[in-house]
């Protein structure tokens, strides 16, 4: 048995998987960087960490895992990065739209999709019809997405309904804000990695992750695999979660 194996031995042992895992992966531009290579080849080799991890969910027995691919904040950056990382992305989906179908995966993206190029939007809607009917592991890429313009989405999707006599004032509490999020229908995680040493959020579920247990790894995404995996929800299998409360 490999190092992995040990690992993903112990978390069956300790039991408490934790139902849904987030990550925020950082790193891929750090790791080019540091071999003199440029940042979109650091981002390819991340797409073999992507697959790693979502076998390595699988195996363990996690329900959902949520991985933040492209912010808002990234349209923003050079021209020829953001169109790398969008071939990246149809590159993704044809390669392993096959392979996470037969494995029971159901792929869902969330973000403000309506910004994807046509190619990749249409990339992206033919992989979530493909394994809209998996049932062994949800997929969440989060993609063109920022936890403040989704939270003002919400608001603005609640301010309609009250104007329009759908929903009173007095209805509008945590459930009717949850219910017009992009993860409707999802538990919220219950933990949290972010790679590659960096202690922030980066505008990524804030309202989602307000309970969630934080595993920052010193690794940079493009290493991180199976084993960095399994030490994290160890980590995480050590901890007591209260919800702020307190124990007897």
């Amino acid at each position: 048995m490999g190092a992995a194996d040990d690992l993903l031995a112990q978390v069956r042992v300790q039991g408490a998987i934790p139902r849904h895992v987030a990550i925020i992966m950082d790193g891929n531009g750090r790791w080019a960087r540091e071999r003199r290579l440029p940042r979109p080849i650091g981002h390819r080799h991340g797409m073999k960490s992507v697959r790693e991890v979502v076998e390595a969910s699988i195996a363990a027995g996690v329900e959902v895992l949520s991985l933040f691919a492209f912010s808002q904040e990234n349209w923003q950056r050079p021209a020829g990065e953001v169109s790398a990382l969008m071939s990246l992305l149809e590159e993704y989906i044809q390669k392993e739209a096959r392979e996470l179908d037969e494995q029971g995966v159901r792929v869902v993206f969330l973000g403000d999709l309506d910004r994807l190029p046509a190619a990749q939007r249409g990339a992206v809607d033919r992989v979530m019809a493909l394994t809209a009917h998996n049932t062994k592991l949800v997929l969440n890429l989060f993609i063109s997405y920022g936890s403040r313009a989704e939270l003002v989405r919400a608001a603005r999707l609640i301010a309609e309904d009250v104007a329009a006599g759908r929903l009173a004032p007095d209805q509008v509490d945590e459930a009717a804000l949850a219910s017009r999020l992009f993860t409707v229908g999802c538990p919220d995680p219950d933990l949290l990695i972010r790679t590659s040493g960096e202690m922030r959020i980066s505008n990524f579920l804030l309202w989602q992750l307000a309970y969630t247990e934080l595993h920052i790894s010193p690794v940079l995404w493009p290493d991180f695999g199976r084993a960095e995996l399994y030490e994290a929800i160890l980590d995480y299998q050590s901890r007591e979660r209260r919800f702020g409360r307190v124990t007897a």
